[in-house]
């Protein structure tokens, strides 16, 4: 059974608080718009599916509290509530269009449920259902991406970067049950993998300057997988790892992928595609299509979100007291950098980088797997 990063019931919705996984496991309560927008933005939730279910689901939780919104609400009055605060969570993680893409969805169903003519409360029970939906689907969305892409991994990996019939493949950043509503999506791919015993060895990077796959990565592969096929490299590791061993691909998620198939992805995500490319391992994305911004027509119009400095100079964690022994519940923020240096150097922290797709080899969503065509193009609007 995978992790559980979402606990909703209506009119009550708790999210696991990442930050301080893997020491100890807390579920933040999640209870208006402002709550969810603070935890998004400061990373309690993260992963562009979660994010959108969280916001979301948060509203919801919202409109079914009669202080938040009365009872006798008229339609527009709801229309209005809604429209306010989905314009306010949109602005919390602005790289991730997968947030937008919910608003945008939520946003033109409770305005048909006003045209429609429904009285205030069924506008509301109309926006309920619809997020409760999107929790729903986004599982058994993850779902088939893992096993399209568990599949097309299987059928087009060169024999020679098979072992035994499995293949190794590599990760970054975080896109599991912890990233989604459950099961994730490149690391679905790999949950998929294990599940058609197709897999040799998993390995992700640490993903600094959060270490998400550090903290939450190899979190999920020792919970899911036997502790021999699960190790965790450093983010400088992955060109010698390819050198050494025979990986077969390196799968990553995106927080959004043009038109032409650009993606923007967890920093650190390009130079691991350059890598691929000289070792001759296929490089996959796997996302929803509602990470498609149809939209955004390349890469180079994507907004890049700059993280603070301080993420970079500062690492929080337990202390180690003897080789063997760590405080778990006592974590402390320790400098990276020597005392001073933090006034006098600046620091580059974008929160993503793009990959151009050229360098992409295929991108899986719900839907099926895109490959460039014989003019090197993606044609993803064929999902839409």
């Amino acid at each position: 059974m995978s992790l559980e990063a979402i606990r909703y019931t209506r009119g009550s919705l708790t999210v696991l608080d990442q930050l301080l996984l893997p020491h100890t496991s807390v579920y933040v309560p999640i209870q208006t718009s402002a709550d969810a927008f603070d935890a998004i933005r400061r990373m309690v939730v993260r992963g562009a599916p979660a994010i959108a279910i969280v916001a979301a689901l948060a509203l919801a939780v919202e409109i079914h509290s009669s202080a938040a919104l009365p009872e006798t609400a008229t339609a527009a009055e709801v229309s209005r509530f809604v429209e306010t605060k989905l314009d306010y969570l949109v602005g919390s993680r602005p790289t991730a269009v997968n947030l937008a893409d919910a608003v945008y969805k939520l946003k033109n169903i409770v305005r048909r449920a006003v045209e429609e003519g429904k009285e205030g409360r069924d506008v509301r029970e109309t926006y309920l259902v619809a997020a409760e939906k999107m929790l729903v689907d986004d599982v058994q969305d993850n779902r088939n991406i893992g096993d399209f892409g568990a599949e097309w991994i299987i059928r087009e990996v060169a024999p020679e970067k098979k072992e035994k019939g499995g293949v190794r493949v590599l990760t970054h950043c975080n896109t599991g049950s912890l990233a989604t509503a459950g099961y994730g999506t490149a690391l679905g791919i790999i949950r998929s993998l294990y599940t058609k015993q197709s897999l040799t060895h998993a390995y992700c990077t640490e993903t600094r300057p959060y270490n998400q796959g550090s903290r939450l990565t190899a979190y999920e592969l020792a919970h899911d997988l036997p502790a021999s096929m699960a190790t965790l490299i450093t983010d400088s590791m992955a060109a010698s790892l390819l050198q050494r061993y025979p990986i077969a691909a390196i799968i990553v998620g995106a927080d959004r992928v043009a038109r032409n198939g650009d993606t923007a992805n967890k920093i650190g995500t390009y130079q691991l595609a350059i890598v691929a490319r000289h070792h001759g391992v296929k490089f996959i994305v796997a996302a929803p299509t509602t990470s498609v911004d149809m939209n955004t027509l390349r890469g180079e119009d994507i907004v890049i979100e700059e993280r603070p400095a301080n993420e970079v100079l500062v690492v929080r964690g337990p202390v180690v007291k003897s080789p063997n022994a760590l405080q778990e519940l006592d974590p402390e923020n320790t400098a990276t950098v020597a005392p001073g240096i933090t006034t006098g150097v600046a620091v580059y922290n974008p929160s993503f980088d793009v990959t151009p797709k050229d360098l992409i080899d295929a991108i899986v969503t719900e839907k099926g797997v895109a490959t460039k065509d014989a003019e090197g193009e993606f044609r993803l609007e064929r999902f839409f």
